[in-house]
């Protein structure tokens, strides 16, 4: 007799559908576990095992073959077990066959209790798809499960009470849809930094327009203070963005089980020693990198010329595309990366060049090998480039109170619907993500913003990419002020952003 017990896999941070299908044969007795399983799921057979026999079940002594479908599709981890252990006792007839629209997934330990599984989220998601509407999942996962809308999710704490449950002796309770509380953890304010009013007013533009940013200055400027401050003026994350978010962390395993749903825009600051494969994600198990898990968030880069040129070379066609292609030999993903980036970097190697104490004491060589990691293609693909002055001493001892994030959150939350209403029907969602083929319609320019954008064009040797990205930034501070149209003092706010010079000091 042949039991089919559905389930689900994981391919990147996307989930689907898979089937288990037990086989209980005469023969010498063997288990056996087909379908392209790599070390992780054979081991399942003695996990299985050890299981049933622990639960108080009779383990047949038969030939088993457990195929997991699609066979051609490779599958990993130790999410199969409890699919095995339902369709192995279901073929044997210690369990009733599981209805079609149910699905198993969980981690078996030796005694039987379920252990929680990475990617729970992606594949509630590809149940819902592919018509399941009863899913079987570990206690801990059953919080994150419940996200998936039409779902019936059960938390199963171990396989005692999962048997009881099928064999209808002790139903459990379905697992309610978790709802985010209000979080009380406040973000760090901006009303914190002092001075630097003008880098305030590029970081208020990035975070209206979803726009990359590249802060210069000398140590102690403040750079990394106000990048951290960012995600304290960004809009909220609507649900669809929260659940993409969420589900490429929950398959790297960084969700918390309590809350599962990310509710705040995610901000990743890797090491400047981080591998090329660590941001971009791939590796023996295919995991997503931090481009990924910056998806619909903030991607810092501190101390910027530290990395290496191949690392951040990575980035360019994320940046373009809002997606990376991993090719390895182990297969090849598309994950998602749609993320602001946002990097800080001193002006040379010392740190001190540009400073009014003059104590720089690089030539003009060490200027130049310092910066050269920093390709033309990514620096284009930057919008706003900001020099960071060091901050006075009046400026440290003023008594007056900053300007809030909550303050500057509000114009940007403003700027933001304004966009949402702009692009309403479309795949973008703000300014930063207008295609080229739709600046003509978004970005117009009456006859002294053409006079001002052809001279800037001409006179700083402008690219294609650069002219696209001047509008869109034009675009986002006319939104700002509440403008229909760009005008000039929009444009020629967002021409000098584009002041690469800054890279040569």
């Amino acid at each position: 007799m042949v039991v089919t017990v559905r389930s689900l896999g994981l391919n990147g941070v996307a989930g689907y559908a898979v089937s288990a299908e037990c086989f209980l044969s005469g023969g010498l007795p063997a288990f056996d576990v087909v379908g392209l399983p790599d070390a992780a799921v054979r081991e399942a057979r003695e996990r299985v095992r050890a299981a049933v026999k622990n639960a108080g079940a009779k383990f047949p002594v038969s030939r088993i073959t457990v195929n997991l479908a699609p066979a051609g599709q490779k599958k990993a981890g130790t999410l199969y077990d409890l699919p095995i252990f339902v369709g192995l006792l279901a073929a044997a007839g210690d369990l009733p066959v599981p209805e079609e629209d149910a699905a198993f997934i969980g981690e078996l330990s030796l005694t039987g209790a379920l252990r929680r599984v990475n990617g729970a989220l992606p594949m509630a998601l590809a149940a819902e798809r592919v018509g399941i509407r009863t899913l079987f999942v570990p206690a801990e996962n059953a919080a994150e499960a419940s996200l998936a809308q039409g779902l019936t999710v059960y938390g199963v704490p171990d396989v005692v009470s999962l048997s009881a449950h099928l064999r209808g002796e002790q139903r459990l309770t379905p697992a309610p849809v978790w709802t985010p509380e209000e979080d009380e953890a406040g973000l760090l304010d901006l009303r914190d930094v002092m001075g630097q009013e003008n880098v305030k007013r590029a970081l208020e533009i990035a975070a209206a327009g979803g726009h990359n940013l590249l802060m210069i200055g000398s140590p102690g400027a403040g750079k990394s203070m106000l990048a951290k401050r960012l995600p304290s003026i960004l809009p909220a994350l609507s649900r669809e963005e929260a659940l993409a978010v969420s589900g490429v962390w929950s398959v790297a395993g960084l969700t918390d089980p309590g809350h599962p749903l990310l509710t705040r825009r995610p901000f990743r600051s890797p090491h400047h020693s981080t591998s090329a494969s660590a941001l971009a994600g791939g590796g023996p198990a295919m995991r997503p990198g931090e481009i990924s898990l910056a998806h619909n968030g903030v991607l810092f880069l501190d101390e910027l010329p530290e990395f290496r040129r191949d690392v951040l070379e990575v980035l360019r066609q994320p940046l373009e595309d809002g997606e990376v292609t991993v090719a390895r030999a182990g297969g090849t993903l598309r994950l998602p990366a749609r993320f602001q980036l946002v990097c800080a970097m001193n002006p040379c190697r010392c740190g001190w060049r540009g400073h009014p104490d003059r104590r720089c004491t690089c030539s003009d060589r060490d200027r130049a090998r310092y910066v050269e990691k920093i390709s033309g293609p990514l620096l284009d693909r930057i919008d706003l480039h900001v020099t960071v002055p060091s901050v006075e001493y009046e400026a440290m001892r003023r008594r007056e109170t900053p300007e809030s994030s909550a303050e500057v959150k509000t114009r940007v939350d403003a700027a933001r619907a304004i966009q949402a209403k702009r692009l309403a029907g479309t795949e973008m969602s703000c300014n930063a993500q207008i295609v080229p083929a739709r600046m003509g319609e978004f970005c117009r320019l009456d006859a002294a913003g053409e006079a001002l954008m052809k001279n800037a064009f001409q006179r700083m040797g402008l690219t294609a990419r650069s002219h696209d990205r001047i509008l869109r930034v034009a675009r986002t501070i006319a939104d700002l002020e509440g403008e229909a149209d760009i005008g000039a003092a929009h444009l020629a706010e967002a021409i000098q952003y584009r002041n690469t010079d800054i890279l040569r000091g």
